[in-house]
């Protein structure tokens, strides 16, 4: 077994949240299903998200150098999937629920159980990924009881009942 499949193996067993990460502005609107985000900082409000430099939108999210954060709930386990889908056009991905805007014109997903709403502050180049530092402009939180992580190459459902 090499060291990038035990790498992998071992990461199936680190759990996370999923998020749609989304932008808007001069390269178009698109977005991308990751589990790939945490914080950095709270002063200034902070967060780190990597994308594959080889994506269909990693040059658009360069370009616009804004993007948001939607952390999915329960629910939005389809959803993910239609982020994933790499043959899905941009435009019809976000015909999939409803989206508003906040400070940087990046979609917002209306039901999810967070948004953080950012600016692309740093970036740098990491392996076959960028690694995008986002200077957080403005929060949406919603009273969604139940987010969605990805365990062991699995969803779950995770939070209390309603």
């Amino acid at each position: 077994m090499t060291l990038q499949t035990e790498f992998r193996n071992a990461m199936a067993q680190l759990g996370s949240a999923v998020s749609v990460i989304t932008t808007d502005g001069p390269a178009g609107k698109f977005g991308f299903t990751a589990s790939a985000v945490c914080s950095v900082t709270d002063q200034p409000p902070t967060l780190l998200v990597c994308m594959n430099r080889n994506s269909f939108a990693h040059a658009h999210f360069k370009q616009n150098g804004a993007l948001c954060v939607n952390v999915l709930s329960s629910d939005h386990q389809a959803l993910s999937g239609v982020f994933a889908n790499a043959s899905l056009r941009s435009e019809e991905r976000f015909c999939h629920d409803r989206w508003q805007v906040l400070t940087s014109g990046a979609p917002v997903l209306s039901s999810s159980v967070a948004s953080f709403d950012c600016l692309i502050s740093d970036c740098h180049e990491v392996g076959s990924h960028s690694v995008f530092y986002c200077r957080v402009q403005a929060i949406r939180i919603s009273e969604q009881p139940r987010g969605l992580v990805y365990f062991n190459r699995g969803y779950h459902a995770v939070g209390h009942e309603a």
